[in-house]
């Protein structure tokens, strides 16, 4: 059996604890920030959930499907997965909404695994980059149309991608964080026109961010902040797939596997495509 030690750190003392744990079956992965809030326990169920089912695949710009430059007046969405799920794991929400997308023309969708966000700032900048000369000038800036989402620590990188892109001068039309998890996740850049936050907030398992808020409400529009609920013993969401997500998930996997988290984060995209 292959044994692999996890390490969860960060350099803040006083907000974040420090724990030790073996996963079966998994690759060696970075160390990972965790509030003292939240349980260690209910951590290490969360990781054991995405290591044990997914173990780490590194993502590369060739997987990814979308022509650079973009045509013109297209949108480019970015979907950015929890956990250490893979970029192409059919059964998780991120990537199937990303295929759905694909299917509406004019829009260029792609799922990223969260921790390779440091793709995501140069695949935009090459996407809106008509004249091909490694820059954008003002007015591809002007033109782009970006659009990004993210479950789980995914929300974390939605908004991480958001302010990176605010550096660059690029706008957002919309962000999307489902059962957003991280450090950093709670304030929307003004870059971003519109933005979205669903979450839970039920016993015994991760809770999303419930309440992001605008850096500069003139500049951007707060959607939604909307909860949903999974009260224990209550069938009314399918179970998640995988016996670790059944398992250890909780409420958070809960929520990923949920068709109608989804059918929002599907709507108010196509919203967004058809209104900015």
């Amino acid at each position: 059996m292959n044994i692999c030690i996890v390490k969860i750190s960060s350099n803040c003392p006083n907000r974040w604890g420090t724990v030790k744990i073996l996963i079966p079956f998994c690759n060696p992965i970075r160390p990972l920030p965790v509030p003292k809030s939240v349980s260690p326990a209910v951590y290490v169920s969360i990781l054991l959930l995405s290591s044990v089912t997914n173990p780490v695949q590194a993502q590369i710009k060739k997987e990814l499907a979308s022509p650079t430059p973009l045509p013109k007046g297209s949108t480019l969405v970015i979907g950015f997965l929890g956990g250490w799920e893979h970029w192409n794991d059919n059964d998780r929400g991120v990537r199937q909404t990303v295929l759905k997308l694909r299917q509406i023309p004019g829009v260029y969708a792609e799922s990223i695994e969260n921790h390779k966000y440091e793709i995501t700032p140069k695949l935009v900048e090459r996407a809106f980059d008509t004249n091909r000369n490694r820059q954008l000038d003002e007015m591809e800036r002007r033109n782009a149309r970006v659009i990004i989402f993210g479950q789980s620590l995914g929300g974390q990188a939605t908004v991480r991608l958001a302010k990176a892109l605010r550096k660059r001068r690029i706008p957002v039309l919309l962000t999307v964080q489902v059962d957003s998890f991280g450090i950093n996740d709670r304030t929307i850049p003004d870059n971003v026109r519109a933005a979205v936050n669903l979450y839970q907030h039920e016993l015994l398992t991760l809770r999303g961010q419930s309440q992001i808020r605008a850096a500069d409400p003139r500049k951007t529009k707060i959607l939604a902040n909307k909860q949903f609920h999974y009260p224990p013993f209550n069938g009314a969401a399918p179970p998640p797939k995988g016996w670790a997500r059944r398992s250890f998930g909780g409420a958070h996997a809960r929520m990923e596997g949920d068709p109608a988290v989804w059918a929002d984060v599907e709507t108010f995209i196509r919203q967004a495509i058809n209104t900015y």
